[in-house]
């Protein structure tokens, strides 16, 4: 996952029903392939996620730049890097998402999903919590509820574990410090994610050039991990585009609830496909996030009421 804010802004209401069709389209395709992802860097899993992560830096930089030349978009890129200040928070942006990725591709080999799946059920209530400490923002009876509801689910799931469960926490912190970060620069996602990756290139080309010397690097050497390892490149932009399509037309509260289609992939694939340890303590902590959010998505949907025109 990498694009916590759209493109533009979603309006109210979809200018029509082929309009809305498209757009709840394009968001689901966005979510699935983000929570389909865990299938995809498990085909990496003998790949150091170091590695992984450098050929994604260096692939995203290819295809993300690809998509703005042919859309026409360079010019938000020109206007983006000619800005110190805002060059200064995509660099650190830049290294939040890619510690983000690190985190989840080490957890992925590691046979850790559902902590990753816990951890991306509570990035939103983070964002809440960080919405209110850092920007000062209220949050709503219902929404404080959830946020307390979520702090005992991470509780029920540190006992139910040997150790603290930093990889889900690591992973909803790191993705909310970035989605702040991102919306305090005006830049949108693909030239944002664009400019991210390009800061980082010339450490990833040269931490895959050391690879390549000293011959442990895994790119060439199969052709199948080859062509994986440049699809993490697409992995990355496709479900962006999708994203941001999908923004543009759908209600901000529409997007929000199909955000939860991801981690839900994560923990089906985690517990039916990767067979993974579901005791019944970790189930309990599922269920109580699962009811934070069920708490969460109602006040959405109150708040959506509230903002409907009365006709």
């Amino acid at each position: 996952m990498s694009a916590p804010e759209e493109e533009t802004a979603a309006p109210d209401a979809p200018a029509d029903n082929t309009t809305d069709l498209l757009g709840f389209a394009a968001a689901l395709g966005a979510y699935a392939i983000w929570g389909l992802a865990v299938l995809f860097f498990k085909l990496l899993e003998a790949v150091p996620a170091t590695e992984v992560i450098a050929h994604r830096i260096s692939w995203t930089v290819v295809f993300v730049g690809l998509w703005i030349i042919a859309k026409g978009r360079l010019g938000e890129v020109r206007a983006a890097v000619a800005d110190p200040a805002v060059i200064f928070r995509l660099l650190a942006s830049a290294v939040l998402i890619a510690g983000n990725w690190l985190i989840f591709v080490w957890a992925v080999s590691q046979a850790r999903v559902l902590e990753v799946s816990f951890g991306y059920f509570i990035n939103p209530l983070v964002n809440v919590a960080l919405g209110f400490v850092l920007l000062g923002e209220r949050f709503s009876r219902l929404q404080g509820i959830a946020i307390a509801v979520a702090a005992l689910a991470v509780a029920v799931q540190a006992t139910g574990l040997t150790g603290f469960p930093w990889v889900s926490l690591a992973l909803a912190f790191s993705f909310a410090f970035y989605g702040f970060l991102r919306k305090t620069v005006a830049v949108k996602p693909t030239p944002g994610l664009f400019v991210e990756t390009l800061v980082l290139l010339p450490l990833a080309l040269a931490y895959l050039g050391w690879l390549d010397v000293s011959g442990t690097g895994h790119f060439l050497a199969d052709p199948g991990r080859t062509v994986l390892l440049v699809l993490t490149g697409i992995i990355t932009a496709l479900p962006l585009v999708l994203f941001a399509t999908g923004a543009r037309r759908l209600p901000l509260s529409t997007v929000g609830i199909l955000q939860y289609l991801a981690p839900s992939l994560h923990f089906l694939l985690a517990v039916f496909a990767f067979g993974e340890p579901l005791s019944p303590t970790r189930l309990v902590s599922f269920a109580i996030i699962w009811l934070s959010l069920a708490i969460f998505a109602a006040d959405l949907l109150v708040r959506r009421r509230a903002l409907r025109p009365q006709g």
